[in-house]
């Protein structure tokens, strides 16, 4: 089944959407296309796609691929599907463009504060001695060529900074293949969206508050063309010693991250990158993160605590633009909630 709709045609074509279950939570997909179409075969499409992905790089399945590598002994060649070797060798990249604040590495760490499969908190008190986590470029080698992984140090893979964001990225080479050229695809907040809705409108992308159990919008983002993913402390977390600690582990302290930012959104071209660049810039916190945001030209919305309010700090490349500028750029950010200094 092929189709393709060029972007002058939008007025003529009729809003479908699609759902399903996927990675612990669901995937959804927006389009615009003419009535001819079997939304039902296309949303088999896009669950395929995104199954395949949690198949291989779940770390809740035990038989899954990373499962079976984590499984694997050391120093043992272990043959791995070429989507799990590209997503492992973008993680090694991210994790050196990151000065190490991006890991995979971190799987026991992850396991030991309750956040894993087993979801038992191992610990007896925040304050234990932290957990030693070895770069995952020196306890990893890929041989590409031959879809082949093994490890050379006792590490536990986890892909859950990195793996969401891949997913999606499936999602729109789903829709791509069958020449659907507008839509917004999503695993729970993590997004991509390509082309336009009708009257040349670019796709809306609600902004969370970042404050724990309230899903009211902090912001609205508009995309065309691009990806969008959110990493924070406000949705997953556990108390320990009547105090917070958040999911996202910080690889060299060996403890989850604790700093001022509650939210930090990147906007790329591809969802894995903005997921797994997310991750990295809320670990290295409100200074290093829009340091390196900066130095290497990224679209990033960092929020920081400040008493009983937030503040933002935007940095901007290009796709992510303050309220009031131009809309006829790629995506546009405008605030809407008093509760914010922007």
């Amino acid at each position: 089944m092929k189709m393709s709709i060029e972007s002058d045609d939008i007025a003529s074509l009729q809003r479908y959407s699609c759902n399903g279950e996927t990675m612990g939570t669901r995937y959804s997909a927006v389009f615009f296309a003419g009535a001819d179409i079997d939304v039902a075969a296309i949303n088999a499409s896009l669950f395929v796609a995104v199954d395949q992905v949690d198949r291989q790089m779940s770390t809740w399945n035990p038989e899954s691929d990373l499962s079976r590598l984590n499984a694997t002994p050391l120093r043992q060649w272990h043959t791995v599907p070429p989507a799990l070797a590209d997503v492992l060798q973008a993680a090694l990249e991210i994790q050196r463009q990151s000065g190490g604040a991006f890991d995979i590495g971190v799987g026991a760490l992850v396991n030991a504060w309750g956040f894993g499969p087993s979801q038992t908190l191992t610990l007896n008190s925040g304050k234990q001695k932290p957990l030693a986590v070895p770069a995952s470029s020196a306890t990893l080698e890929i041989d590409h060529a031959s879809l082949q992984v093994r490890k050379l140090a006792s590490v536990t893979l986890d892909l859950s900074g990195i793996a969401k964001g891949y997913g999606v990225d499936q999602l729109a080479r789903c829709m791509d293949s069958l020449g659907i050229a507008n839509y917004l695809v999503g695993i729970d907040g993590e997004l991509r969206a390509r082309g336009l809705k009708p009257g040349h409108q670019q796709w809306a992308v609600a902004l969370e508050q970042p404050l724990p159990g309230v899903r009211e919008v902090m912001g609205v983002m508009e995309l065309r063309d691009a990806a969008i993913a959110t990493s924070g402390d406000y949705r997953r977390f556990v108390e320990l010693d009547g105090e917070r600690y958040a999911h996202t582990m910080h690889p060299s302290l060996g403890a989850p991250v604790r700093n001022r930012l509650a939210a930090v959104t990147v906007v790329a071209a591809d969802c894995m990158l903005a997921d797994a660049w997310a991750t990295a810039l809320l670990v290295l916190g409100e200074e290093e993160g829009v340091a390196l945001a900066q130095k290497r030209g990224m679209d990033a919305l960092f929020v920081l605590r400040d008493g009983a309010g937030f503040d933002e700090i935007a940095i901007v490349a290009g796709r992510l633009q303050s309220g009031g500028a131009d809309t006829d750029g790629p995506s546009q950010l405008h605030s809407r909630s008093s509760q914010y200094r922007v």
